[in-house]
């Protein structure tokens, strides 16, 4: 396989599994594992996660409005909306931070040691248990579990909880956007909201992984930057860009329907069904 087909295929990898519930740091090292078999899991892993450059443009993109609201609020201009969006994010990325650089520098180790199919599965099918399970309380509550929360109804103690699930998605078998959406159900959010939450929330997260990614594996990108090429590596972002713009439209206008129940069971079935493939053929 040439590099230019690899650099497109993982953009695509990249561009759509960031938005669903099946771990798009798992889903960049299966593809390579596959596509490009002498490409080291370490490599493979950072690469993954230096990626998420292509996830954090699609979503500064789609969400410009709300970033300048934000930004406007550094200054004192942002309005309710700026205070509580720089209020939420700043606290989940803070808490963010804290757990993803400790699971990274360990995860490092890890991948190297230990079968990738059983430290990447388990959590994907653990994951889509707790989406399903949403939407199975939303069905059969028939309206009495009707999340109401808005960004100005979270409490610190909400913010705090998000900011942890996010962290935890560092791990490579975990989904940073099933994390936080199923999260954010099970506080009361509502699933739009949660949906808009969870994106937004990425834009400060992945200008981290992409950072702590190139501060703490210099070695592995170089490495990377040298068997795949820069240019292949850049038309792998902007594929991503492209991908995911699309996909937190359609994502967002599924959310806000009357078909949320449906939407999140097929978000966890997908899920489970990742994990369980990861574990039956211990790829990765």
């Amino acid at each position: 396989m040439t590099n230019w087909l690899f650099g497109v295929i993982l953009g695509v990898v990249q561009g759509v599994s960031e938005w669903l519930p099946i771990s798009s740091k798992t889903q960049i090292i299966i593809a390579s594992s596959y596509l490009y078999p002498g490409l080291p899991l370490t490599q493979a892993y950072a690469f993954g996660l230096f990626l998420e450059a292509g996830t954090f443009f699609a979503a500064l993109i789609y969400f410009r409005r709300e970033v300048w609201t934000v930004l406007k609020a550094l200054v004192g201009r942002g309005g309710d909306e700026g205070r509580l969006l720089l209020k939420y994010l700043v606290v989940v990325t803070a808490i963010t931070a804290v757990i993803g650089v400790v699971i990274y520098k360990t995860v490092l180790t890890a991948v190297s040691e230990t079968s990738p199919g059983s430290v990447f599965g388990y959590p994907m099918v653990a994951l889509g248990c707790i989406l399903i399970g949403d939407a199975i309380l939303i069905t059969l509550s028939r309206g009495r579990y009707s999340p109401t929360k808005g960004l100005k109804d979270l409490r610190m103690r909400d913010m705090v909880i998000i900011g942890i699930a996010q962290g935890i998605a560092a791990l490579p078998g975990v989904s940073r956007s099933g994390a936080t959406v199923s999260v954010m159900l099970l506080l009361g959010i509502k699933p739009g909201e949660s949906f808009r939450l969870s994106f937004l929330a990425l834009i400060p997260a992945s200008v981290g992984a992409t950072g702590v990614t190139v501060l703490l594996s210099r070695a592995a990108i170089d490495a990377v930057v040298g068997t795949v090429t820069l240019p292949v590596i850049l038309l792998a972002i902007l594929i991503t860009v492209f991908i995911g713009v699309v996909f937190i439209r359609v994502l967002l206008r599924a959310a806000g329907s009357s078909k949320i129940a449906l939407l999140t069971f097929v978000l966890g079935t997908l899920a489970i069904t990742s994990g369980a493939l990861t574990l039956l053929t211990g790829a990765g």
